[in-house]
């Protein structure tokens, strides 16, 4: 039995006994890394560890910590309501908003998983406060930003068509782009529906938001404060969405009180326009820019920093960069150049295009969707060049969509913020939810642009 597929074996055999067991799955892939890539690619621990997924770590870090101190300040709440006065309280409109919005930051230029960084946190905390589907909403964000994902000026269009070009097959950026943009619409359409906008739709307008005002602390509002929500004046009847509940981080609450709640708000909204910034505009790595805004933030307020620490989702992380240090693995162990030079090499030049857009779809699943895209679409240059009635038009659309709709992966790190970000949900079972959809994507949509794309 040859070294890929003896690693190939030992992921699906991490999948079912993390399955079966209630172990955290990044500590069997830490181990099964190690196992690999010592016994079976005679790595030593050295390079295993050069495959640690570094930037990763830090963006799940740094926007859980930074989110965690604007969510304890009540920062989020505030934003929340702000949003929904935008849309002059109709909560149906709110999933479509974070759905625009991260595909309008994405199609200029910001990569993926920082567009989904920066809203899926806001877009979470309404979900919570509202009673709308948390996996709907977080679903919602990351499909709107794969949606724009592929305009010419975007990361990822920019990567597909310079390997397109270098490839020498046909390119056509405008039809690259439609694709992914139709696709994760109609996907986000039905996920709106499936999973409750009816019943948004049907709840109309909330009246409590079109009467909200910024916060204002008083010192009567101060003795009231026992939860993860400063004490806020909100005229008329009290709404769910400004009602104050028990949090672990009250007794830190009780001191950035004495620092001046309101002052604290204003600094933390800076820092997320600065988060903003310096991430879309100047290129700065996402985790390091919201560690050292965290930073800031507990500087004010020192004694919050022990509650934020505690509250960021280390079981989520540690699931993330286990299973990509174990795709890194494989990469270095060449299995995935294996799985890609296999299909690309069949006789069927339908079949090939089909299975490559499997490929792209199961390892984009786990690894970086840029490195499949750069990988996989130069094994189809045979076939495409060829007189085999296969568009290359076609089927560059087709692995674009499919290499980069699996992003809703909880081991991707868009699927990874979505799970960390979740709130009033049980985490393990939030996890297989995704899970599933990831899986179903996965399955599905490789046949489905297939058929569109390049059958058609």
């Amino acid at each position: 039995m040859g070294a890929q597929w003896i690693s190939i074996y030992v992921l699906v055999g991490m999948f079912v006994l993390a399955a079966v067991l209630p172990i955290n799955m990044g500590v069997i892939a830490f181990a099964g890394a190690f196992l690999v890539g010592t016994l079976v690619a005679g790595m030593n621990a050295k390079a295993i560890m050069g495959g640690f997924p570094v930037d990763l770590f830090l963006t799940l870090l740094g926007i859980t910590y930074l989110f965690v101190l604007a969510q304890n300040s009540g920062t989020i709440d505030w934003l929340v309501k702000l949003a929904v006065r935008a849309v002059r309280g109709r909560i149906a409109a709110i999933p479509w908003l974070m759905f625009f919005i991260a595909g309008a930051l994405t199609s200029v230029g910001a990569v993926s998983p920082a567009a989904v960084a920066i809203i899926v946190p806001i877009a979470l905390g309404f979900a919570a406060r509202h009673g709308i589907n948390p996996l709907m909403m977080g679903l919602m964000v990351i499909h709107g930003a794969q949606g724009g994902g592929f305009s010419p000026i975007s990361i990822y269009g920019g990567i597909t068509n310079r390997v397109v070009a270098k490839a020498g097959l046909p390119l056509n950026e405008i039809a690259t782009m439609m694709a992914s943009l139709a696709v994760n619409l109609i996907v986000a359409s039905l996920l709106f529906f499936l999973m409750g906008g009816m019943k948004l739709i049907r709840q109309g307008a909330d009246p409590c938001s079109t009467a909200f005002e910024p916060p204002r602390v008083h010192r009567q509002d101060e003795a009231r404060v026992r939860g993860g929500t400063l004490g806020e004046s909100l005229p008329g009847k009290p709404c769910k969405a400004g009602q104050v509940e028990d949090s672990p981080a009250s007794a830190a609450l009780s001191v950035l009180q004495d620092t001046g709640a309101r002052r604290y708000r204003i600094v933390t909204v800076a820092g997320l326009l600065a988060l903003v910034v310096l991430t879309l505009f100047f290129g700065q790595d996402i985790g390091f820019v919201s560690l050292t805004i965290g930073l800031v933030l507990t500087v004010m307020a020192p004694n919050l920093q022990k509650h934020a620490l505690g509250q960021v989702p280390w079981p989520e992380i540690l699931l993330v960069v286990g299973v990509s240090t174990y795709v890194s693995v494989l990469e270095r162990m060449g299995t995935i150049d294996f799985v890609g030079h296999g299909v690309a090499g069949l006789t069927s030049p339908l079949v090939a295009a089909l299975l490559l857009c499997f490929v792209g779809a199961v390892v984009s699943a786990f690894a970086s969707s840029t490195a499949v895209l750069g990988s996989l679409i130069p094994l189809a240059v045979p076939f495409l060049l060829g007189d085999t009635g296969v568009s290359a038009v076609g089927f560059i659309a087709a692995m674009a969509v499919s290499s980069t709709i699996v992003d809703v992966s909880p081991f991707s790190t868009n699927g990874a913020l979505v799970l960390a970000n979740a709130q009033g949900v049980n985490r393990d079972a939030f996890f297989r939810q995704l899970l599933v959809y990831c899986a179903a994507v996965t399955l599905i949509a490789p046949v489905v642009v297939w058929l569109l794309f390049v059958v058609l």
